[in-house]
């Protein structure tokens, strides 16, 4: 799975907890997380800097607290989605979506980390057909095959 069609999967599936995913729709989903609040950082931080210099204190505090509001609607943004493939993560793993809450504990957390490193149950679980099962493509009637 690629990065994008990763993104937009888990994006499609914003709050869907039911069903699997792969490891790889898991990760990049990280990744982009990660890239996302990295790029509103620089932005936050270069915002911070200049109207530190030009504006003065009060225009520095006013762009710390945009941008600490902007950091917030990220979050939520993502919270759900986050959750959401987390708990397909672990279905995938053949687990119980209700180890996600391991994640409040500092020591189970590093159990709901390593799931996310394990790979997929061979074969169909409680929780649905394996994602990486083989796709078969048939094509539609009229088309050359």
């Amino acid at each position: 799975m690629s990065f994008s069609s990763a993104v937009s999967s888990v994006l499609r599936q914003y709050a869907t907890f039911s069903g699997r995913a792969r490891r790889s729709e898991y990760w990049w989903f990280q990744l982009a997380f990660a890239l996302a609040y990295l790029g509103v950082g620089v932005v936050g931080a270069a915002l911070a800097g200049v109207t530190g210099a030009v504006g003065g204190e009060l225009a520095q505090s006013l762009a710390g607290t945009v941008f600490s509001l902007v950091v917030v609607v990220l979050y939520l943004a993502v919270l759900l989605p986050s959750l959401a493939v987390t708990v397909r993560r672990v279905h995938d793993t053949g687990r119980s979506g209700w180890w996600v809450l391991a994640g409040a504990l500092p020591v189970l957390n590093v159990v709901l980390f390593a799931f996310t490193l394990l790979d997929s149950a061979p074969g169909p679980n409680a929780h649905g057909p394996s994602p990486k099962a083989a796709r078969t493509w048939s094509p539609q009637p009229g088309w050359a095959a």
